[in-house]
Protein backbone atom coordinates (compact mmCIF):
# COMPACT_ATOMS: atom_id res chain seq x y z
CA UNK A 1 0.00 0.00 0.00
CA UNK A 2 1.15 3.48 -0.59
CA UNK A 3 0.97 6.11 1.75
CA UNK A 4 2.70 9.68 2.95
CA UNK A 5 4.29 9.90 5.86
CA UNK A 6 5.73 13.36 6.69
CA UNK A 7 5.33 14.39 2.90
CA UNK A 8 7.38 11.58 2.16
CA UNK A 9 5.69 8.33 -0.27
CA UNK A 10 6.17 4.87 1.45
CA UNK A 11 5.36 1.87 0.09
CA UNK A 12 4.24 -0.09 3.49
CA UNK A 13 2.84 -3.81 3.38
CA UNK A 14 1.44 -5.69 6.51
CA UNK A 15 4.47 -8.61 5.59
CA UNK A 16 6.85 -5.90 5.79
CA UNK A 17 5.89 -4.22 8.95
CA UNK A 18 5.57 -7.54 11.17
CA UNK A 19 9.07 -8.19 9.73
CA UNK A 20 10.27 -4.49 10.71
CA UNK A 21 9.16 -4.34 13.83
CA UNK A 22 10.35 -8.38 14.52
CA UNK A 23 12.99 -8.14 17.66
CA UNK A 24 11.47 -4.75 18.69
CA UNK A 25 10.99 -4.59 21.75
CA UNK A 26 7.79 -2.29 22.71
CA UNK A 27 8.24 1.10 24.81
CA UNK A 28 5.38 1.82 27.49
CA UNK A 29 2.63 2.90 26.12
CA UNK A 30 1.39 6.14 27.46
CA UNK A 31 -0.91 7.48 24.22
CA UNK A 32 -2.08 5.58 21.41
CA UNK A 33 -0.94 2.56 20.58
CA UNK A 34 -0.98 -0.79 17.67
CA UNK A 35 -1.27 -4.30 18.49
CA UNK A 36 1.72 -5.95 16.27
CA UNK A 37 1.37 -9.74 16.85
CA UNK A 38 0.50 -9.88 20.49
CA UNK A 39 2.55 -6.47 21.45
CA UNK A 40 1.01 -2.73 21.69
CA UNK A 41 3.37 -0.63 20.70
CA UNK A 42 3.16 3.04 20.66
CA UNK A 43 2.38 4.99 17.21
CA UNK A 44 5.43 6.76 17.27
CA UNK A 45 8.06 3.71 17.91
CA UNK A 46 6.39 1.95 14.58
CA UNK A 47 6.43 5.09 12.80
CA UNK A 48 10.11 5.88 13.59
CA UNK A 49 10.97 1.95 12.87
CA UNK A 50 8.88 1.37 9.34
CA UNK A 51 9.92 5.02 8.16
CA UNK A 52 13.74 5.96 9.73
CA UNK A 53 12.90 9.32 10.29
CA UNK A 54 12.80 10.93 13.54
CA UNK A 55 9.64 11.15 15.46
CA UNK A 56 9.38 14.77 15.06
CA UNK A 57 9.12 14.45 11.65
CA UNK A 58 5.71 12.67 11.43
CA UNK A 59 2.52 12.76 13.44
CA UNK A 60 0.98 9.84 15.03
CA UNK A 61 -2.19 10.23 13.03
CA UNK A 62 -0.41 9.57 10.06
CA UNK A 63 1.09 6.26 11.75
CA UNK A 64 -2.53 5.72 12.69
CA UNK A 65 -4.40 5.96 9.46
CA UNK A 66 -1.27 3.54 7.56
CA UNK A 67 -1.82 0.98 10.27
CA UNK A 68 -5.29 0.97 10.15
CA UNK A 69 -5.39 0.49 6.39
CA UNK A 70 -2.85 -2.31 6.52
CA UNK A 71 -5.51 -4.14 8.97
CA UNK A 72 -3.57 -3.75 12.04
CA UNK A 73 -5.66 -2.91 15.23
CA UNK A 74 -5.24 0.22 16.83
CA UNK A 75 -6.06 1.92 20.24
CA UNK A 76 -6.84 5.50 21.37
CA UNK A 77 -6.14 7.43 24.25
CA UNK A 78 -8.80 6.47 27.15
CA UNK A 79 -10.56 9.40 27.71
CA UNK A 80 -10.34 10.53 30.84
CA UNK A 81 -11.92 13.74 33.16
CA UNK A 82 -11.16 16.93 32.57
CA UNK A 83 -9.05 18.00 35.41
CA UNK A 84 -11.34 21.80 35.86
CA UNK A 85 -14.14 19.80 36.52
CA UNK A 86 -13.00 19.33 40.25
CA UNK A 87 -11.94 21.72 42.97
CA UNK A 88 -8.03 20.70 44.45
CA UNK A 89 -10.65 19.49 47.65
CA UNK A 90 -12.45 17.20 45.70
CA UNK A 91 -9.66 15.86 43.64
CA UNK A 92 -7.14 15.27 46.46
CA UNK A 93 -10.75 13.38 48.60
CA UNK A 94 -10.95 11.59 45.35
CA UNK A 95 -7.62 10.27 45.36
CA UNK A 96 -7.58 9.34 48.61
CA UNK A 97 -10.77 7.48 48.17
CA UNK A 98 -12.62 9.32 50.48
CA UNK A 99 -16.11 10.69 50.91
CA UNK A 100 -15.99 14.78 49.75
CA UNK A 101 -16.99 17.05 52.92
CA UNK A 102 -17.25 20.97 51.67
Amino acid sequence: MRCVIARFPFELTKGGVLESMKGIKPEPVTGSSVIIGRRHYPLKQVGQVITRQDRRDFSAAEILRAMTQLGFTCRAVPKTASPGLLSPVQHASAMLGSPVTV
